[in-house]
């Protein structure tokens, strides 16, 4: 369990990060984000060996979270940590607003074709959707139904909480929020609800070490992505994922050359090889179950989705609205949630 003072020492050690000098690139090598987690697994195991096979480019990962990309990106003033973002819905809106990305050019990738329409755009392209909800540890607790179930028992006390930071918190939080009354741009509800119930919580943790904390069954009971369940299945642990009564949450996850970058070309090819057909289907497999963007793969049957035309029937979000909130509400969370 995190303690409020490590909480925001995390927090304070990856604003620290952007001060590092920028990685020096080998020929023939591209450095991009990416989510810390199954993300990062999932990357290092099929996309990595795909692009140095299929172009002979060395792919650098470097876990981060999409806030702190974009902050990182930032503070370090025109010479870019790494070549490609991975990002959100809202960070892709911090970012191009704050001049961080360079303009994307569809043509240059092979499998564009294989993409939906709209999946590419003067920005970057999407590589996916994730799907938010409750998982929760059927040999400990039973399935909740919803966002309330989460306040009273016997889940409350097996609750893993965790903050702002990433989409799949703020989404969950706004859910929250909305329950009891608040709305994608009140989450006030949402603390209000959390502040009665916080000694009862199981562990306050930063969204990197929710999965462990679950593992080591220091909580039972989390919101997290669909991504994150099958990864921990995967590992034999006891997890299930409930789509909450009011709707899962649905949003696309984007790729984006970063403004400055020195390996553009690279970036590009890596880009291609995330997209293609062998990838994208290795990626929708176990232990990562990943929702897959090419229309040439065919959507496995234990997705949350049977196909990306059912996108627009999850719960959506507008993230023009929650972005210039966003920041307050990881503040105030830290301040007032982290135990």
């Amino acid at each position: 369990m995190f303690s409020r003072r490590s909480l925001l020492a995390g927090a304070t050690a990856l604003g620290g990060a952007s001060l590092l000098p920028t990685l020096a690139h080998a020929k023939g090598s591209v450095t991009a984000a990416i989510y810390p987690g199954t993300w990062e697994e999932a990357y290092r195991s099929i996309v990595v060996p795909a692009l140095k096979k299929d172009s002979d480019v060395e792919l650098e990962l470097q876990p981060l979270f999409a806030v702190d990309q974009v902050a990182k990106v930032k503070a370090a003033r025109g010479a870019p940590p790494f070549d490609a973002f991975v990002l959100d819905p809202g960070p892709r809106i911090m970012a191009i607003e704050a001049g961080l990305i360079e303009k994307f050019d569809g043509k240059k990738l092979m499998n564009a074709s294989k993409l939906p329409a709209g999946f590419v755009d003067e920005w970057g392209v999407c590589v996916g959707a994730q799907v938010v909800g409750i998982a929760y540890n059927p040999k400990k607790v039973p399935a909740p139904k919803g966002w309330k179930d989460l306040f009273s028992e016997p889940w409350v006390s097996r609750l893993g909480l965790t903050g702002f930071q990433t989409t799949f918190g703020t989404v969950s939080l706004i859910e929250i929020a909305k329950v009891f009354g608040g709305s994608e741009t009140n989450v006030e509800p949402a603390f209000v609800e959390l502040k009665k119930v916080l000694p009862k919580i199981a562990a306050v943790g930063q969204p990197a070490a929710m999965a462990g904390l679950f593992q080591q069954g220091q909580c039972d009971v989390m919101y997290t992505n669909t991504q994150t369940v099958a990864t921990l299945k995967g590992r034999g642990v006891d997890i299930e994922f409930v789509k909450p009564e009011t709707g899962a949450v649905a949003f696309y996850t984007t790729l984006h050359i970063t403004k400055g970058a020195t390996e553009v070309a690279n970036a590009y090819k890596y880009f291609d090889a995330a997209v293609s057909k062998g990838v994208q289907e290795a990626l929708t497999k176990p232990p990562y179950n990943f929702i897959p963007a090419n229309k040439d793969v065919v959507m496995p049957s234990y997705l949350p989705m049977k196909s990306l035309d059912e996108f627009n029937s999850f719960v959506l979000h507008d993230w023009a609205k929650i972005n210039p909130l966003r920041a307050g509400w990881i503040e105030k969370f830290n301040k007032e949630m982290a135990k």
